[in-house]
């Protein structure tokens, strides 16, 4: 059971709908309010029951324990700036920003005394988005990192770990810069090679639309899964981790270069051990329990076996 009796939600996409859906599979008798910046998306939440839902960010958060900012983060400083003079002393605002120093830049200043403000992140999601794309085991056996600034208070860091361990999620807690580093190779920079790979096979003219859509194998398909992110979000990402993302871009390019370099000169031994190095990040990934190792990812096939 939650210690929060009121539990704001600000953006009702895939994460803030999911944690309503995890909320109620963890029998939490906790009012759940929220708001979206679009009247569709309101109307959207309202018919799925996924909360009381308000016309702006200042009425959902009124009398709320916890505020939960699911927003780009491009838009988090107006809502910090929006609901700060309505906040409730003792509450906990938290976020679910893929970056987290330029979160805390933005926020932070509009955080009134006697309210605790813990930036964190869950690495959950599906490349949907949209009230209706949530659901309540999302959360499941994934980590949520939390990024506290010095000074808040440990009680409050608990209570916000508790909270999301009840809906089904690992915890852990890291410095925001760290966690901006991290993240620029686990997901930012991924996700930049995704979209750049897909705009290499729309550019080239020698390989038609329809071919690609046709025999696109697995490594292409995950591809275009990653590219169909939130264009939204996915902007103010590298936007607001530039320094990290164009370092570990960096990196990635010399890498390729390397590999590149190994190609042309037909240097099978590099390749080998290269591949074979990388292999074992991927069994680690595995052992970690965060993914399977089920033939196709465990993708199910038309027969409704696994492929």
């Amino acid at each position: 059971m939650s210690e929060f009796k009121q539990v704001a939600l600000i953006g009702l996409g895939l994460i803030a709908s999911s944690i309503s859906h995890a909320m109620r599979r963890a029998g939490m008798e906790t009012r759940i309010t929220g708001t979206a910046r679009s009247t569709e998306t309101r109307a959207k939440a309202a018919e799925l029951g996924l909360c009381e839902v308000f016309e702006t960010a200042r009425e959902a958060v009124e009398g709320a324990d916890l505020i939960i900012l699911a927003v780009p983060v491009g838009a988090m400083a107006a809502i910090a700036e929006e609901i700060s003079p309505v906040l409730k002393p003792g509450a906990i605002v938290t976020d679910v920003g893929s970056v987290k120093r330029a979160v805390i830049d933005a926020v932070q200043p509009h955080i009134p005394a006697g309210v605790d403000f813990i930036p964190g992140h869950p690495l959950a999601g599906t490349e949907y988005s949209g009230p209706e794309s949530g659901f309540a085991s999302l959360f499941d056996n994934r980590w949520h990192i939390l990024t506290p600034p010095d000074g808040t208070n440990p009680d409050a860091v608990k209570r916000l770990t508790e909270f999301w361990k009840s809906l089904g999620a690992l915890v852990d807690v890291m410095e925001p810069d760290h966690h901006d580093l991290v993240l620029a190779v686990t997901s930012h920079t991924p996700h930049l090679i995704a979209y750049t790979m897909v705009g290499v096979a729309d550019d080239l003219s020698r390989v038609t639309e329809s071919e690609v859509i046709k025999f696109s194998a697995a490594g292409f398909r995950d591809f275009t899964r990653i590219a169909a992110s939130d264009p939204t979000m996915w902007r103010d990402v590298f936007l607001n981790n530039k320094d990290a993302t164009l370092e570990i871009l960096g990196r990635f390019t010399e890498e390729l270069f390397a590999l590149q370099r190994a190609i042309r000169q037909g240097d099978g031994e590099h390749l080998f051990d290269y591949f074979t190095r990388t292999r074992a990040i991927r069994r680690g990934i595995i052992e970690a329990g965060q993914d399977t190792d089920a033939p196709n990812f465990g993708r199910e096939g038309p027969s409704g076996k696994d492929e």
